[in-house]
């Protein structure tokens, strides 16, 4: 009888131990969650700050720097960093036709720990042009040790 005890002792101890364990892995990846959301929010706001100073350069640094980023906009497919600020500078040639930007998140889901899609409405106010607006989904991924946006569905 008392090394039936004993054993009922030692796996309610490791049940409890083993359980901690998981709370604090489920702990640690709720707080690095919130983290990198809190990271993505910043980033997005910067770029809103970006572009309502005219500054589309600025605007594209959390782009990701390489030709393989994918933006797809209603002209189709565009790769790369630089075709993809050229065709921003084309179709927005200055901060009036640029307007105040603003973002509106709606979903913020991980794809794998590094990667996470982001979907929203964008709104551009204009003062001497009709305002702009529509719906994003992007996929933001860590690179070199940094969230940049990866893909950009914008329409």
């Amino acid at each position: 009888m008392l090394s039936y005890v004993k054993y009922t002792l030692k796996i309610l101890f490791f049940s409890i131990l083993l359980s901690g364990c998981e709370h604090s892995e489920n702990s640690d990846f709720i707080h690095m969650r919130k983290n990198v959301i809190g990271i993505i929010n910043q980033k997005m706001s910067e770029q809103e700050a970006c572009w309502n100073t005219g500054d589309i350069e600025c605007f594209m640094e959390h782009y990701w720097h390489s030709d393989s980023l994918l933006f797809i906009g209603k002209s189709g497919l565009t790769y790369g960093w630089q075709p993809t600020l050229n065709n921003y500078i084309r179709s927005y040639p200055d901060k009036s036709a640029m307007g105040k930007l603003t973002f509106t998140n709606e979903v913020k889901e991980f794809i794998d720990i590094e990667t996470v899609q982001v979907v929203g409405q964008w709104e551009l106010q204009r003062d001497s042009l009709e305002n702009l607006g529509g719906y994003y989904s992007l996929i933001w991924k860590m690179k070199n040790a940094k969230w940049v946006i990866v893909a950009d569905h914008s329409s």
